[in-house]
């Protein structure tokens, strides 16, 4: 049975208000959003009066989590000061959530990884939203909803852990551990496997929204990102995290914009793709979708 995707071109507060409700799914008690807020000197991340009012509707705090990477976040106090200058504080609490402790939570059947660690204030919320921005990434090839809710759940150590793989969580010493790239795609496919297994077990809904715009063949995580390589695509939404990244995949593939071609290189150079198939031979989605477009 094939997921069902929603799409709309139109890159609006008050579209990105309408297809979350398509969706038809009510977020309960206390919302987690889940974005980058961006490294300082970024530009691609998702700005406030876009995602403002629906993170309002949702009465939802924007929950985040260091980086292993030193830079401007890899502390909650500097990753405050990153959050306010990029405006996410003026429209809602900002949750660092690893920057007390952490927690393991189980990774069922992988590979790579036996747990995945994540921010111990994730424990506090009742529902998520993921809300991604649609870009590419030096190391992933791509990141949106899977990358997400991967490594962007993760704690600082835990980012560590599924960047080496499994083999270390210090993240002074993930940088040189060797690996193959699909073990480093796949590991983050398994630690969005566990995201989803927990909430689900805890009967937390999740729903998963990308944001196709200021596409750079760089992440919202470099201090250098380029400028963007080809025009905004819009917006998809599905209860489907592997739906959702295809259907961006898929839309940057058959995109007319000549600048794709930069963004497939950088995809493919980085098996960005293999996420996907990945991510459903392990149970966390489907490749197949019905897009809808509203």
């Amino acid at each position: 049975m094939k997921s069902k995707v929603y799409y709309t071109k139109e890159i609006t507060p008050e579209s990105l208000i309408n297809i979350y409700e398509k969706l038809g799914v009510e977020l309960p008690g206390k919302v987690g959003v889940k974005v980058s807020t961006g490294e300082r000197g970024s530009r691609g991340y998702l700005k406030a009066d876009l995602i403002g009012p629906l993170v309002k509707k949702l009465n939802g705090t924007i929950i985040e989590c260091n980086t292993a990477y030193p830079g401007a976040r890899n502390t909650k106090e500097d990753h405050m000061k990153v959050a306010k200058e990029h405006g996410f504080t003026s429209f809602a609490e900002v949750d660092i959530m690893d920057g007390e402790k952490e927690f393991k939570i189980p990774v069922h059947d992988g590979k790579h990884l036996e747990y995945d660690i994540v921010g111990e204030n994730f424990k506090n919320y009742d529902s998520i939203l993921n809300l991604a921005h649609g870009k590419g990434h030096a190391m992933g090839g791509f990141g949106a909803n899977l990358k997400n809710q991967s490594i962007g759940i993760a704690s600082r150590n835990g980012k560590a852990y599924i960047h080496s793989c499994g083999q270390t969580d210090d993240p002074d010493l993930c940088w040189s551990a060797k690996y193959e790239q699909s073990d480093f795609i796949e590991s983050m496919a398994e630690a969005a496997k566990a995201v989803a297994d927990y909430l689900k077990e805890n009967n937390k809904p999740i729903v998963y929204i990308t944001v196709a715009n200021a596409i750079s063949v760089d992440c919202d995580c470099d201090v250098n990102q380029g400028e963007p390589v080809m025009g905004d695509i819009g917006i998809f939404a599905s209860l489907d995290p592997v739906a959702n990244d295809q259907a961006f995949i898929d839309a940057i593939w058959n995109s007319t914009d000549e600048g794709h071609t930069k963004m497939m290189e950088r995809v493919d150079r980085q098996v960005g793709r293999h996420i996907t198939e990945y991510a459903e031979s392990i149970g966390l989605g489907s490749t197949s979708y019905e897009l809808i477009e509203i």
